[in-house]
């Protein structure tokens, strides 16, 4: 794995986590000023924005299935590794977001 690489699964983490934290939370406080329940609301967002978190952290879904493409019809699987890395480092960082935000909100108490 070289370092251009590790690089940018390190930001398609800390990118998706940021879209899902940053998110709920100003969303928290747009709906606490139009009076609903921001807890509850900043709950809802952070499981609502997985996607566009990883749409965000992989800088757009063309590219990934274009890389995938490649990686398939072209004979090229190095590309289809990185891509599958970027997808799963992005998701990473989408599903800790959300579980920080299940943490502080304590919406979902479960056994």
């Amino acid at each position: 794995m070289d370092r251009t690489l590790l690089a940018t699964l390190i930001i398609d983490f800390f990118v998706a986590f940021g879209v899902i934290i940053g998110g709920a939370i100003i969303g928290g406080m747009a709906a606490f000023l139009t009076g609903d329940p921001p807890l509850k609301t900043i709950h809802d967002l952070a499981g609502s924005l997985k996607i566009w978190a990883l749409v965000a952290a992989i800088g757009g879904t063309f590219d990934a299935f274009t890389s995938l493409e490649r990686g398939l019809f072209q004979g090229t699987h190095d590309d289809i590794i990185k891509t599958l890395l970027m997808i799963l480092a992005a998701l990473s960082g989408a599903h800790s977001g959300t579980t920080i935000i299940q943490w502080i909100t304590q919406e979902h108490l479960g056994p």
